[in-house]
């Protein structure tokens, strides 16, 4: 990525965030904060409010407000140096061909989802290279869309709410790890973490995303859709020992999946649990979603979790449980939904 200068760019290049909600929205504050060149991508009165004021963060510690391009109109933006797709999982095939439209030669694509990535498995080698997941990546197309050399994973540990249209409440974490499929480092990766740390946030380049990526799904595949079955907070799940307990459980069939495939987790289930713990009265992106009415992110998350516990032979009989219930609420939900 080339640090750009002239015809109203700042130094640090172009960035757009398709999908300017809570965390989008978030990182391209920060990343105008340091001084990049940011388009933001959203709708609704949450855009306007963009447009019209900018993006508002509130946090503990400290606010700031950011003055951000802002609009619904993706192919009008033109090609970027990077492109961080911060939409939920199911939501970038349908926009595709809009994405598309700012990839250029040199472009890079920052994929900011939970769950299992739908470039997992590329550039891996073993017997999996190169493995779909149909509840990541249906046929295949987000996989044949972008080309892996050319990605750059992300592992948030980052909560924010949308407090109000164009107000962004900052709850914790300000650090999002960054990667490749292949492991490589090279300098438009660099230059990626060094905007996202010009801008106040903390951007590690690892060499191997995938033990993170573990790590982050150990909470998100079980404490995301128990929230949702339940409308408890994180510290609500906690306290419950019954809840506790099944948490610990879908963790534990996490942690054997990541054992199948040869990844050793940095951390315990003990501590990740704890981690939760202190978080305290925060509702997760899937409870949010429920009580907004919206379809929940479920198959990348936990889908993803039951269909490669098919592929490897290793059970997973919690997850396969809740998975049911989760995508029974989630189908109530869809059928909600204004025509």
């Amino acid at each position: 990525m080339e640090a750009l200068s002239g015809n109203g760019s700042r130094a640090g290049g172009r960035f757009c965030v398709v999908g300017a909600g809570a965390i989008g929205a978030y990182v391209g504050a920060a990343l105008a904060r340091g001084g990049a060149d940011v388009t933001l991508i959203a709708r609704g009165a949450h855009l306007a409010a963009m447009r019209e004021h900018g993006v508002e963060v509130r946090s503990e510690r400290g606010d700031f407000h950011a003055r951000v391009a802002a609009t619904d109109e993706i192919a009008a933006v033109g090609v970027v140096d990077c492109a961080i797709v911060a939409l939920k999982a199911h939501q970038i095939a349908p926009l595709l061909p809009q994405i598309c439209t700012l990839i250029g030669p040199r472009t890079r694509v920052v994929g900011m989802q939970n769950g299992l990535p739908w470039w997992y498995f590329q550039r891996l080698a073993g017997p999996y290279e190169d493995l779909v997941l149909q509840s990541v990546d249906p046929g295949g197309t987000l996989a044949a869309a972008f080309d892996p050399d050319r990605v750059v994973g992300c592992v948030i540990y980052c909560a924010t709410e949308i407090a109000s249209p164009g107000v962004i409440r900052h709850v914790e974490g300000t650090r999002f790890s960054l990667g490749t499929p292949g492991g490589t480092v090279e300098e438009p990766l660099q230059q990626i973490a060094d905007a996202f740390v010009a801008g106040g946030l903390k951007a590690p380049v690892e060499r191997d995303l995938r033990p993170e990526i573990w790590v982050k799904l150990l909470g998100n595949a079980s404490l995301n859709p128990i929230s949702a079955l339940t409308r408890a907070t994180l510290a609500g799940m906690m306290r419950d020992a019954q809840a506790a307990g099944l948490v610990r459980e879908m963790m534990e069939e996490c942690a054997a999946l990541a054992g199948a495939l040869g990844v050793t987790l940095p951390i315990s289930i003990e501590k990740r649990m704890d981690g939760a713990r202190r978080v305290g009265e925060h509702k997760t992106s899937m409870l949010q979603d429920v009580e907004a009415g919206r379809p929940l992110e479920l198959d990348v998350l936990l889908g993803a979790i039951v269909e490669l516990g098919a592929v490897l032979g290793v059970p997973v009989p919690a997850s396969r449980h809740v998975y049911a219930l989760a995508s029974l609420l989630n189908a109530t939900l869809v059928a909600a939904r204004p025509a």
